[in-house]
């Protein structure tokens, strides 16, 4: 139960007419930086992680250059969310240290925040629970009142308790990410509490409902065009129709799941996809 978002963040880059020698060099590496991190989008889209991975990196080395916080929040944390997907832990949170190492930088509260969930997913990937426990406390410290990433941090907290066992403490978590993520219009962590929640009743023995939840998650996760959640959404409404009886249903899920997973180049979930077929 994985809830990455790979949202690409793009730099701002600076514009204008004649300019003297030094700004335009400046616009020209923002230019610079903004080209990388588009490339990094369109790599992770067509599920080349390694060329994504190198073109954020390059795109933080430009920010860095120019000591541009938005910049080097923005690749830092996405050249994270790749690594992650590879599997690469200790170099996910290495980019991380592009952010805290700057102090004398002025970051958002926003994203000291979205760092901070980075390290909680990535603590919670490796079942570190009680770190992953502490970065969210910070995430809340950095995102106060009324933040837009409190339907983030809420279903990162409900996948916490899920993993940790803690059904109830999951349950609560989802309900409140649901009604951040509406109140703010959150397409993408709506469909995560959504599936969340579709994963609680699944945990809780009803089918019925697990089922509710995750037909609404996958028509979102559709919309948005997000296959690694589409796939996620299909392996568990496998699970919802073998767990009310219905073997071929979750074997037509299964084998959806699989086509997906393929065409994305995700082996995990292809894995899990066979895995289930054969059972």
């Amino acid at each position: 139960m994985r809830f990455r978002a790979l949202t690409c963040l793009a730099v701002i880059a600076l514009a204008g007419c004649a300019q003297p020698p030094k700004a335009t060099n400046m616009a020209a590496r923002q230019q610079a930086a903004l080209d990388a991190n588009r490339k990094g989008e369109a790599y992770v889209r067509h599920a080349e992680l390694e060329s994504a991975a190198r073109s954020y990196a390059e795109a933080l080395r430009l920010s860095q250059s120019l000591e541009d916080a938005e910049g080097i929040a923005a690749n830092a944390i996405n050249l994270s969310i790749v690594r992650q997907r590879q599997g690469r832990f200790a170099d996910a949170r290495k980019s991380l240290e592009a952010v805290q190492e700057r102090s004398n930088l002025r970051f958002s509260g926003v994203r000291l925040a979205e760092v901070a969930l980075r390290h909680a997913l990535l603590d919670l990937d490796e079942r570190r629970f009680s770190g992953a426990e502490e970065w969210l406390k910070r995430a809340d410290a950095h995102c106060g009142q009324r933040c837009a990433l409190a339907g983030a941090i809420h279903n990162v907290r409900a996948q916490l308790a899920l993993q940790a066992g803690r059904v109830d403490d999951a349950a609560a978590a989802a309900r409140a990410g649901l009604d951040a993520a509406r109140s703010a219009g959150d397409r993408i962590e709506l469909a995560n509490a959504l599936r969340l929640s579709g994963f609680i009743s699944l945990r809780n023995g009803d089918a019925a409902n697990a089922r509710t939840h995750l037909e609404q998650a996958l028509a979102i996760d559709r919309e948005i065009g997000a296959p690694r959640k589409i796939a996620l959404d299909l392996l568990a409404l496998g699970r919802a129709a073998a767990l009310g009886g219905e073997r071929e249903a979750a074997r037509a899920y299964y084998t959806r799941a699989l086509a997906v997973s393929e065409a994305d180049r995700d082996d995990a979930a292809a894995a899990e996809a066979r895995a289930l077929l054969t059972q």
